[in-house]
């Protein structure tokens, strides 16, 4: 029996260290999260230095809660702590994407593939709100660059056709791509028709004049 009792404590300080652990990257998540869309948010305001600054902030914030789940590989692929990498990848993308710069890779980033590709998912449905911010303000090729960015990005997407399993439902955000893509494409085409008719009409004007 007191072997009973050695072992009995031995795997609870074990569940201790993983309960601490567990609790440490679930606030870490959250924390993360928040810096994230923080970071997206002045990525759509163009406020540049800041967006870069979070980010920067959100990349040592993802290096703690790795860190911190390194040696509990439950908790490095549990729900939480892959959504929120999920996060810092999106934010780290959308960047990119909006300011057309090189895409950073999983490896650069540190994250698994399929973490990579569900923020490049989310990434390009993000492009749909910069994009309806420009027409807003009229029709402009850079709306057209990036509906061509969230194209090559599906098309690239839909290749994937594994099992959830092994994309971290990569096929349910692909599906939400895809239905973005095409109300954005009929928000540009529209907004070039529009273009088209505006110019039409004020060449029309000048002739009578």
């Amino acid at each position: 029996m007191d072997q009973l009792d050695s072992t009995t404590d031995q795997i609870r300080a074990e569940f201790e260290q993983v309960n601490t652990a567990r609790d440490q990257a679930y606030q870490r998540s959250r924390q993360l999260i928040s810096l994230c869309a923080r970071a997206i948010r002045a990525v759509h305001r163009e406020e540049w230095s800041k967006a870069e600054k979070l980010i920067a902030e959100a990349r040592e914030a993802t290096k703690t809660l790795v860190d911190g789940v390194r040696d509990y590989p439950n908790l490095y692929h549990a729900g939480y702590t892959q959504d929120a990498v999920k996060e810092f990848v999106e934010a780290n993308l959308t960047y990119a994407l909006i300011r057309d710069r090189p895409l950073p890779t999983p490896e650069e980033l540190g994250t698994e593939g399929n973490t990579w590709l569900n923020g490049l998912a989310e990434a390009a449905t993000e492009l749909r709100r910069r994009i309806l911010d420009i027409i807003r303000h009229g029709h402009s090729e850079e709306a057209e660059r990036l509906l061509d960015v969230m194209d090559q990005i599906y098309s690239q997407l839909v290749t994937f056709d594994f099992n959830d399993s092994i994309t971290g439902g990569l096929r349910r955000r692909t599906d939400t791509v895809r239905a973005v893509l095409e109300r954005t494409r009929g928000d540009v085409t529209n907004s070039l028709r529009q273009a088209q008719l505006e110019e039409a009409l004020e060449a029309l004007e000048a002739r009578l004049k």
